[in-house]
């Protein structure tokens, strides 16, 4: 039964363990199982059922691709998906003032690309006052590495060749 608060409805959906890590994994280009599996470090089960789940909202897309000489999945970013990115933004401008990390360590910092200056998480640049367009924005995350991961865009379904072969 949906309750009629949308509030409750999306923290029904978004307020599962790991699944807010999973789409912010997901708007970071991860794609595939193994690669959710080694950098949230959960188990096979759980990732498992939340990606199922996440692909039955409609907030990823479970797309066949061919390797290892076998059919497999990917889990690409849906519209949807992609449209969390606000929520992980306001998550993560609240876990910086109101959290500390077990050890010291470098905020996590939001490039516009476009300009290549850091801004607040938002739809504008603190910067240059420029909106930030999705494809013009990459996050620092220090303490995986220096440099700059782009966000992934949407999957589009027309845009998809089908299976896609890797080596």
């Amino acid at each position: 039964m949906s309750v009629p608060c949308p509030i409750g409805r999306a923290v029904g959906l978004l307020g599962e363990r790991w699944t807010l890590l999973i789409l912010r994994n997901a708007n970071l280009g991860t794609t595939r199982f193994d690669s959710f599996r080694a950098e949230l470090g959960i188990a096979d089960n759980i990732l498992s059922n939340r990606l199922a789940r996440m692909v039955e909202a409609g907030l990823l897309a479970r797309v066949p691709y061919r390797g290892a000489g076998r059919t497999r999945y990917e889990y690409r970013l849906t519209t949807a998906g992609a449209e969390v990115l606000p929520v992980l933004h306001a998550l993560a401008v609240w876990g910086q003032e109101h959290t500390e990390p077990a050890e010291p360590a470098a905020s996590m910092r939001v490039i516009h690309q476009r300009c290549g200056q850091v801004t607040l998480p938002g739809p504008v640049c603190d910067h240059c006052g420029e909106p930030v367009r999705r494809e013009e924005e990459a996050w620092v995350r220090p303490w995986l590495s220096p440099e700059p991961t782009a966000l992934a865009s949407a999957w589009r379904p027309a845009a998809d060749p089908g299976l896609v072969t890797t080596p």
